[in-house]
């Protein structure tokens, strides 16, 4: 078997004051089963304020030599060694949870208005935006001009928080999208029925692999099967900041975050930041690597890291 690749991957920090941690950017050797923080939101050369900095780094793709790293209403790059190269911003960009690249372009939640938008990789410009309706019951896309005038209001019906892009079209689901939508310049459309609360949906062999996060756990729906995977849960004493799930900022075992590493391999983020890796032939959770025992810090994007 050839090692586990490292990841690289984000995280937030629900409830957190100023001046506190707000979350950062890790790479995780699943081989070795350690880590090492490369982005701390509060010291990484930034400033952070009026950018969502109450929310932290989230969405992630490394393309190239670069990596692409979303934050609330801002989209980062960095180098290699993780000094920050470039940032981009548009009107239409707000609370942005995860992006996808695919053929040169990246795919980005807008949730703030229940839209997807395109930025052309080469020339470094947003190029479309795509925000979905639903009117009686059928689902429909506004196809808009994110660097014009004259586009959507701001909407959170659906709470837009993945996107997966491949050949077959763009694939969204959001907390308050009761399925995994379809959009392609021909037609949108509901392709799977999903549990509310879902994160990460994307299609994967013949079936739809995803967080359901209201049941705390990884899994694979299948044509004639269902493949459910618990999350890591921890004792509550060993638990920090545990008082944060009585008043309802934050709670363990949030299952966020996706990473397909082969057909049966896949790595799964949850809160406290935990790194987990699903096989999904044994249908078991094979190992865990915890970065933070606050149960405030979620684990967000996730990305194979290639270098």
């Amino acid at each position: 078997m050839p090692p586990l690749p490292k990841l690289l991957v984000s995280s937030v920090v629900r409830g957190a004051n100023q001046g506190d941690s707000h979350g950062g950017v890790y790479i995780v050797d699943l081989e070795n089963e350690t880590f090492e923080q490369r982005v701390d939101w509060n010291d990484c050369g930034i400033d952070f304020g009026g950018r969502g900095a109450d929310r932290g780094l989230r969405g992630i793709v490394v393309h190239g030599d670069e990596i692409f790293v979303a934050a609330s209403d801002e989209l980062f790059v960095f180098d290699r060694n993780f000094k920050v190269v470039g940032s981009y911003r548009n009107p239409y960009l707000k609370h942005c949870h995860e992006i996808s690249e695919h053929r040169g372009s990246l795919y980005l939640t807008s949730t703030g208005f229940d839209s997807i938008l395109r930025f052309d990789l080469a020339t470094r410009r947003f190029n479309l935006g795509l925000q979905l309706l639903d009117t009686a019951g059928r689902f429909s896309a506004r196809i808009y001009d994110p660097l014009a005038t004259g586009g959507p209001a701001p909407s959170v019906q659906f709470h837009l928080n993945s996107v997966y892009a491949n050949d077959s079209g763009i694939f969204v689901c959001g907390l308050k999208l009761p399925a995994l939508v379809r959009m392609t310049p021909q037609s949108v459309d509901a392709v799977a029925e999903l549990p509310s609360g879902t994160h990460n949906a994307r299609p994967f062999r013949n079936g739809v692999l995803l967080n359901d996060t209201e049941a705390d756990s990884l899994v694979l729906f299948l044509p004639n099967r269902l493949i459910s995977i618990p999350v890591p849960k921890y004792a509550r004493e060993d638990l920090l900041n545990a008082e944060a799930d009585e008043s309802g900022v934050a709670r363990q075992g949030f299952g966020r975050g996706l990473c397909v590493i082969s057909e049966t391999l896949v790595a799964g983020g949850s809160s406290p930041t935990t790194v987990s890796l699903y096989d999904l032939s044994k249908e078991q959770r094979v190992k865990s690597v915890n970065i933070t025992m606050d149960m405030r810090n979620a684990a967000h994007g996730m990305a194979i890291w290639p270098f």
